[in-house]
């Protein structure tokens, strides 16, 4: 009986449970120097790959959630963020407005004076978006190693 049967209280059995704190595999299965065939081996071999993957697979689920987490709670917090920002433009926009139409004597004026400048704002900021998006190559490098890997995982025929 190894030191793991005594913790768990299976006699050693698989398995599959990925939440375990104590793993078993075919260390388990026989008493030290036996072995009953190789294809006994082999098979407990697979059921361990089999047992590690489905382990590293729900490792890697619990990882992405915790991750998409983070960062549904980093988006939120640039959205408030944001909506804060807007805001305030809004006011300062309403205070440039009011000063520049003390200064000349006219609200209608002045707020025709702020309008301009925000569309000369957003026409810079349009050209440059632009200008970004045209220099984006997307994922051509991705698809050229992509159609790489085949060749790769041949490796070199000539070589004789």
């Amino acid at each position: 009986m190894s030191q793991y049967d005594n913790l768990s209280g299976t006699g050693g059995a698989h398995r599959a449970n990925a939440r375990e704190d104590v793993i078993h595999g075919s260390q388990d299965t026989y008493v030290k120097g036996e072995v009953s065939s190789i294809g006994a081996l082999i098979g407990d071999i697979a059921g361990d790959l089999s047992t590690l993957m489905r382990q590293e697979v729900a490792l890697a689920k619990a990882e992405a959630k915790e991750s998409a987490t983070r960062a549904g709670k980093g988006a939120g917090l640039l959205g408030g963020a944001g909506a804060a920002a807007s805001y305030a433009l809004l006011f300062l926009s309403i205070a440039l407005w009011w000063a520049i139409g003390d200064a000349i004597d006219s609200l209608g004026w002045s707020a025709v004076i702020v309008a301009v400048l925000w569309g000369i704002i957003a026409a810079v900021l349009a050209t440059v978006g632009r200008k970004q998006l045209k220099d984006v190559n997307g994922m051509s490098r991705t698809v050229d190693s992509a159609k790489q890997v085949p060749t790769a995982l041949k490796g070199n025929e000539d070589r004789a």
